[in-house]
């Protein structure tokens, strides 16, 4: 007997009913940005790899540890994309998109692929769904994005949101931070992991999003980005917080957050949650300015702005079982006999032409099975096909919620049915 094959450890099936869930979580999202006058996007799966070592940065952790790359037969370094953003911009760069139209947004929903070791809602191949924002610098953008994102998880349910904001500053605050990050960090060097001795030289802004060293003293007592910035990217972040007040929106600024990518510049935020389900890693979501990386990436100067949420986090905090979102049947039809079977396949094909949700028993297995899985379906009604009704062209329709029948023509089905709903 051959050897089994199972799926790739981190990879996962989604099968029903949790797919179910999956589908109104996305539904949703695509719904709500479009109400924002976000378009989907889709990019390959597959780009080059500098792509990602230019986008996202060559010290991250990322890039360093968690890619999938590897040489294709014309020895060409490939890797699957680990992330979103750094594609959207080689596409807006590839086609021009910034001389079509002044302002562009995009949304997206797809797989991801990074190495890292898995958990609860973290996985090799995991799915985010996200947006992109080009050619706006008003910071009022990413405020409209996460009151955008704050109705989307209450309109869910999702329990206990914080929404968490910081400004890692850009090319004219850098420098000056850089200076006094170092200044801090490099007589306390024995003290962080090997990771972040090394960053010490590559990117120290790096060591503040470290997860091995969170929480501890030095990088509790390190300094803060806010405190050095220029005035022009101060009177930036403060605009946004101001918009955020003005949509409602509760906010808390963190100023160790830098999030872990290093294409961003100015605002960054994470809306985090504390549903059980999530366990200690509570972010759902995270995002902010890039508005140097389309001209870093070989296009023209373009603010950016954007964010990408965690679909499994998501659907693992988003309260119902997931049998709960299961489309029921608004027919389950049980045919009796090898004629019945044919009458009730043509009147299936006809029903759902018009809009309805049919299943049927193509088995030769007795009513009271079919009837059985009917219930198991939770189907909303349930018509019984046999010898009697092809003759007389009736049948009587039973509510399988409280179990009342009324005798209806069948070619009356479909507006019965539709009225019901």
């Amino acid at each position: 007997m051959p050897e089994s094959v199972q799926a790739v450890r981190g990879m996962n099936d989604i099968l029903p009913p949790d797919s179910a869930k999956w589908g109104f979580f996305e539904r949703r999202c695509r719904e709500l940005f479009e109400r924002h006058g976000y378009d989907e996007i889709r990019t390959p799966v597959l780009e080059h790899t500098k792509l990602f070592t230019r986008g996202i940065g060559e010290a991250t952790d990322v890039v360093e540890k968690q890619m999938y790359t590897f040489l294709d037969r014309k020895e060409r370094s490939l890797s699957m994309r680990p992330e979103m953003t750094a594609s959207c911009v080689r596409a807006y760069i590839e086609h021009a998109i910034g001389k079509q139209e002044p302002v562009t947004r995009w949304y997206y929903i797809g797989p991801m692929f990074r190495y890292e070791q898995p958990q609860a809602g973290r996985y090799r191949q995991f799915h985010q769904i996200g947006v992109e924002c080009f050619g706006v610098a008003e910071p009022t953008v990413e405020a409209e994005q996460i009151a955008m994102l704050v109705r989307l998880y209450d309109g869910l349910g999702v329990p206990a949101l914080s929404v968490l904001v910081n400004s890692v500053g850009g090319a004219e605050d850098r420098p000056r931070y850089r200076a006094a990050l170092l200044a801090y960090l490099e007589p306390r060097a024995a003290e962080l992991c090997g990771d972040c001795q090394r960053r010490l030289s590559t990117n120290p802004l790096r060591v503040l999003d470290c997860k091995t060293d969170a929480g501890s003293p030095v990088l509790s007592g390190a300094p803060r980005v806010l405190d050095h910035l220029t005035e022009a990217s101060r009177a930036r972040f403060d605009a946004a917080c101001q918009s955020l007040a003005d949509l409602g929106v509760a906010f808390e600024i963190d100023p160790r957050l830098v999030r872990g990518l290093d294409y961003y510049t100015g605002t960054v935020f994470e809306i985090q949650s504390a549903a059980p389900a999530l366990g200690s890693q509570s972010a759902l979501v995270g995002g902010g300015r890039y508005d140097e990386l389309v001209e870093a990436m070989g296009g023209p100067a373009t603010p950016a702005v954007g964010f990408a949420l965690g679909v499994e986090r998501g659907i693992l905090a988003l309260p119902g079982s997931a049998e709960s979102f299961l489309t029921a049947p608004d027919l389950f039809l049980a045919a009796i006999g090898e004629a019945a079977r044919r009458r009730a396949l043509v009147l299936a094909h006809a029903l759902r032409a018009a809009g309805l949700r049919i299943e049927l028993e193509h088995r030769s297995v007795g009513v009271r099975a079919q009837l059985r899985r009917a219930d198991k379906l939770h189907a909303r009604a349930s018509l019984v096909l046999g010898d009697d009704e092809l003759t007389s062209g009736r049948g009587k329709l039973r509510d399988m919620g409280s179990g009342e029948e009324r005798e209806i023509a069948l070619a009356s089905l479909a507006s019965e049915l539709t009225r019901d709903r």
